[in-house]
């Protein structure tokens, strides 16, 4: 099954620096383009734009990269 995740959902994801936590701020579901990279997504297999609770940066990554936290 699929996991459903949606804006202002809080999410934590494994980083070089270790595990990091923020907030879905938008839900990519078609090609998009940033700093010249273009990141891949579809409404199948969406990508999530996440703020980082701590140093405020801004990640994408795909529903399989992360784990949705309880509130």
């Amino acid at each position: 099954m699929r996991k459903t995740l949606k804006i202002h959902d809080r999410v934590s994801w494994n980083s070089e620096a270790g595990r990091v936590s923020g907030t879905i701020i938008r839900v990519h579901t078609r090609e998009f383009k940033v700093k010249g990279y273009t990141h891949h997504a579809s409404a199948d297999d969406p990508q999530y734009e996440i703020k980082s609770r701590k140093t405020h940066h801004i990640a994408f990554h795909k529903g399989n990269a992360l784990t949705k936290l309880d509130d």
